[in-house]
């Protein structure tokens, strides 16, 4: 029953994800996973400018540091398109704005001006994606993984800082979307499958009470991650070999 409702609201998600990202781009550009899972991520960069717009640095800290999270499942395809574009959206403007963000007293002007550059150059991104070919469908897993994984990275962090709330959060959107890719991991391997099932079900258990034990938790995690990076890596390996 669990799973069932897993699947149910990961499916209204991607569904209202898909809507909300609706463009001018021909139909089969916007029917295209890659094109509609990048398009989702570019409200955080909006919500980055319009709360330095404001002057509200901790609102822009954590709608950029949700685009951080974002970006790490669809990197894979800019990546794979143009190394310039995302040499100028991940190494210099992404770099530049988080430091910034982290500086007890940033320079605002110079921190709006940044962010209004990375959403510029991620609408080219978007642009360079609708115009071009469908890649290797490889690439489609290998994004799906990376952003159900990317809820995943969002725990330890957490935990660190004593966000306990938010490390359950993430775990629960991680635990609710596994079921979306875990057949990719097991066509790869029936043995990691197992041990990333019995490795969720160990961290909601370590999860439960008031204060987890952080150390407890972390290495839960990092065991589940360990396997499911083994297996992501396989087939980044099938995709770049084709």
């Amino acid at each position: 029953m669990m799973k069932q409702i897993r699947r149910v609201g990961f499916g209204l998600f991607t569904t209202l994800a898909i809507l909300a990202c609706v463009g001018h781009a021909p139909a089969a550009a916007q029917a295209r996973f890659e094109v509609t899972s990048v398009k989702a991520v570019r409200p955080h960069l909006v919500n980055t400018v319009t709360a330095l717009q404001q002057r509200d640095v901790a609102k822009a800290k954590a709608a950029f540091e949700a685009y951080d999270s974002a970006w790490n499942g669809i990197e894979v395809y800019i990546a794979t398109r143009s190394r310039p574009l995302y040499q100028a959206l991940e190494i210099e403007l992404q770099a530049r704005i988080t430091k910034a963000l982290e500086s007890p007293n940033p320079d605002l002007a110079a921190l709006l001006a940044d962010a209004q550059a990375i959403l510029g150059k991620y609408d080219e991104a978007i642009s360079l994606i609708e115009k071009a070919a469908p890649l290797n469908p490889l690439y489609d897993d290998i994004a799906r993984l990376r952003i159900v994984r990317a809820h995943l990275r969002e725990v330890p962090p957490a935990l660190k800082v004593g966000n306990f709330a938010k490390a359950r959060k993430s775990f629960e959107e991680f635990d609710r979307t596994w079921d979306s890719i875990e057949d990719l991991i097991k066509a790869k391997s029936a043995d990691a499958y197992v041990a990333i099932e019995k490795g969720m079900i160990e961290i909601e258990q370590a999860l439960m009470p008031d204060k987890p034990d952080v150390a407890k938790v972390t290495a839960l995690v990092t065991a589940v991650m360990t396997q499911y990076n083994t297996q992501l890596a396989e087939i980044v390996k099938d995709a770049r070999a084709r």
